[in-house]
């Protein structure tokens, strides 16, 4: 079965940290290009991070460059989202997408997972 799964979501206080994952089955991730999106509440969908097939080029939104990475292990066949100095204008519901790179489209989306930054 072929699909992504988000974990690592929750509530964390501004200024902290959080690791989200994105485990890929049924398709090897590292043939794909990767996106990480968000959606907060009222708001449209955005594009927070996307990385090329070969990992050499990546997209920062301008609001969180500096402050969110981008890694995968082959491995575990997961990527991640590494988020730092967080502020409550980054709760959403983050998602990640898979997509063959130049496609102009992502292929595999997961379920998503809730971030919410609160003290």
């Amino acid at each position: 079965q072929v699909q992504l799964v988000e974990s690592g979501g929750g509530l964390v206080q501004p200024g902290g940290s959080l690791r989200l994952s994105c485990q890929a089955s049924g398709f090897d991730l590292a043939y794909y290009s990767i996106g990480w999106f968000r959606q907060a509440p009222g708001k449209e969908r955005e594009a927070v991070l996307c990385i090329n097939r070969r990992r050499s080029r990546t997209y920062y939104a301008d609001a969180v460059k500096d402050r969110f990475a981008v890694s995968s292990d082959k491995a575990k066949n997961t990527a991640y989202l590494q988020m730092n100095s967080l502020t409550p204008e980054d709760t959403a519901v983050y998602t990640c997408a898979a997509g063959v790179e130049g496609s102009g489209s992502y292929d595999y989306w997961g379920q998503g997972t809730q971030v919410t930054v609160s003290s």
